[in-house]
């Protein structure tokens, strides 16, 4: 029998599938068929930083305001005067589903200052949270901002929450700084002993009767997957934390290829949404006959196996692969 069991952030996973933060998590019950069907470890849904900040009702524009950035807005979020996440829910939240479940649950904080960030860090490790995801998102309109000044609040951020917990943290990044094996560095090296790639944000649509701009949440696809497959396979051992790979699992193969790239997990939202929990179990399942097909006696054996540094053509992550991809399509008028 092949072994699946890997290591994150320190804690030692039956099998590397996650549940990424999304509303699976926000019922006991549910996460509850997660570990039964064989889910490894959860990540909380997010408890976003305008809920810190704002508990009023009276508020609600804030809290909509940029409500593209999370899977956890759009059509799976409460209305306006139905805020059942308030900080001290989730927290209640986070103690109940740590009772019930046995596998390892992971708090998940989205913003971008300390302000009310490091009070909450430490309220999930006291609710039992096994370790932190830190959710990075801020779109900056301001032309005065910088990105050198954007990316050094994010360090700030990180390395404060940081050496206010005991538990591991993980940062979720977004694709979009100029150098991310630079950006995957400094926040290691502030102490972030995971980085999960990528995130994964929601651009708003144009209501044009009503002329409006509206939240608009599309769920991921398996195409999803190239972007982050190709940052893990640059990254891996060249930083210190552990990768974990986010948006476009679906299947079996995308599993193994995340692992191949050099992923110590792969963690999946999209798929039990729209196919079920019971999706869980049968890329499990698949998985395991895939790697007895192929003879690959444990995770580990596979982990890192296809990434820039082992593959015989490294290159093939780099600028070389775009040449050859345009080359290759042939049009046939």
């Amino acid at each position: 029998m092949v072994d699946l069991t890997t290591t994150y952030l320190g804690l030692k996973l039956k099998n590397p599938l996650v549940a990424a933060a999304s509303p699976l998590s926000e019922k006991v019950e549910t996460v509850k068929k997660l570990e039964q069907a064989g889910i490894a470890a959860v990540v909380m849904y997010s408890l976003f930083e305008e809920q810190i900040i704002h508990e009023s009702l009276e508020l609600d524009h804030y809290l909509w305001y940029g409500a593209e950035a999370s899977p956890e807005f759009g059509s799976f979020y409460p209305q306006t005067g139905t805020y059942t996440l308030a900080p001290e829910a989730y927290i209640e939240t986070l103690k109940k589903i740590k009772s019930a479940v046995g596998i390892p649950v992971i708090g998940s904080l989205n913003g971008v200052s300390t302000g009310g960030w490091i009070k909450y860090a430490r309220k999930m490790e006291d609710a039992g949270a096994d370790a932190l995801e830190l959710n990075l998102y801020y779109l900056p309109t301001d032309p005065n901002l910088t990105g050198t000044e954007l990316e050094e609040s994010y360090v700030v951020l990180v390395r404060d929450i940081c050496k206010s917990v005991k538990i591991p943290v993980s940062v979720k990044l977004s694709p979009f700084f100029t150098a991310i094996p630079n950006m995957a560095k400094r926040l290691a090296d502030a102490g972030a002993k995971g980085l999960v790639l990528f995130n994964r944000f929601y651009q708003p649509d144009f209501d044009l009767e009503n002329l409006e701009v509206v939240p608009n949440l599309v769920l991921s696809n398996s195409h999803e997957l190239r972007l982050p497959l190709r940052w893990i396979a640059i990254l891996y051992s060249r930083v210190t934390a552990d990768l974990a790979l986010t948006s476009g699992i679906h299947t079996a193969e995308d599993v193994i290829k995340t692992m191949m790239a050099g992923a110590s997990v792969a963690m999946m939202a999209s798929e039990l949404l729209k196919n079920g929990i019971s999706r869980v179990t049968q890329i499990l399942t698949e998985v395991e006959k895939w790697m007895t097909d192929h003879e690959y006696i444990s995770v580990k054996q596979m982990q890192g196996s296809l990434s820039q540094k082992n593959v015989k053509e490294p290159a093939a992550f780099e600028r070389a692969n775009y040449m050859k991809a345009l080359n290759s399509f042939k049009f046939l008028p």
